[in-house]
């Protein structure tokens, strides 16, 4: 059996989340479907994995929610179940932006569709940003795009502002944003909007929507797509690319990295090689050694899956 993988957002307006959760994980429960999806008064994000008809029954019952006629979706498919529990959470912000009550529903930017994507990010009154983090941007970005090299996606308000310093206020320039599937640069777009930057466009669909349909040899693109599921990267067409990942610290590790002495398979990487002691180190290696068995028997186990982060 082959599972199919949906991650989704759409801002819109729920007035009472908690009525929403309820049903919503009964549904993906009965189902036997998996993942995380969480809830805000701002909207719904989250990645679930499933059979494909239990995918469709839930996604049916998405749609039907106040706004949630048109999602953003992404597809992938998995061989073996990519989540240990179903997760419906209520939280404060279904992308943690951290920079106060903002509408992304009603005052994003433009959205800029993949094919007309090159020409604007090639003009000179243009700057583009990635609104990504540091670990994503280290191994693929848009050509001349601008990384603010942040830690996290609520670190970039503060970039942001002191960016903005950097410019001519007499001819401020147009901004052009993007990440992977296209939540973050949305919300960033409307927070970029609420500073009173009126010119602010952002990728529809993300950098996974731009691989998918643009010819590599017409492509921007360079490098890989950092994922948030077990292909770690992919490149155009959406094919699987180089990296894999370090399960001591979640971070891509490239052919290169895994060339180094410092690079256990299970353990560790050049990136955090020497921020752990033997005492994890050898825990690490235990759980590989463990997950390695249970794959040997056909058998689940906890380590060998990848945890999720909060998505994109």
């Amino acid at each position: 059996m082959s599972f199919r993988v949906a991650a989704l957002y759409r801002f819109t307006t729920f007035a009472d989340p908690l009525t929403i959760m309820r049903p919503l994980s009964k549904l993906c429960c009965g189902l036997g479907v998996k993942g995380t999806l969480l809830l805000a008064r701002e909207g719904i994000n989250g990645t679930i994995a499933g059979t494909p008809e239990a995918i469709d029954q839930v996604l049916d019952h998405i749609r039907a929610l106040p706004g949630c006629d048109t999602l953003e979706l992404k597809f992938a498919t998995a061989e073996t179940m990519p989540f240990h529990r179903m997760k419906v959470r209520i939280k404060r912000e279904i992308v943690t932006l951290g920079a106060g009550d903002l509408d992304p529903a009603a005052n994003a930017g433009t959205y800029v569709g993949p094919a007309d994507w090159n020409a604007l990010i090639a003009r000179d009154d243009v700057v583009v940003i990635d609104t990504r983090n540091a670990y994503e941007t280290a191994i693929g970005t848009f050509e001349g795009a601008i990384d603010p090299a942040t830690a996290s996606f609520s670190d970039f308000p503060a970039w942001f502002r002191a960016f903005r310093e950097t410019w001519d206020p007499a001819a401020p320039p147009k901004v052009a944003m993007f990440c992977t599937g296209g939540i973050r640069c949305e919300k960033s777009t409307a927070f970029l909007k609420s500073e009173g930057v009126e010119d602010v466009f952002h990728l529809k669909g993300g950098i996974l929507n731009y691989l998918e349909t643009v010819p590599a040899d017409q492509s921007l693109w360079r490098g890989e797509c950092f994922v948030f599921d077990e292909r770690v990267a992919v490149g155009h067409g959406l094919e699987p690319g180089t990296h894999a990942l370090c399960r001591g610290c979640r971070m891509p590790v490239s052919p290169e990295d895994r060339a180094s002495a410092h690079y256990v398979e299970g353990v560790s990487c050049p990136a955090c090689h020497d921020a752990r002691d033997d005492v994890a180190k050898a825990r690490y290696a235990e759980r590989h050694r463990q997950a390695a068995r249970a794959k040997e028997l056909g058998i689940e186990h906890v380590g060998a899956v990848m945890p999720p982060r909060e998505t994109d």
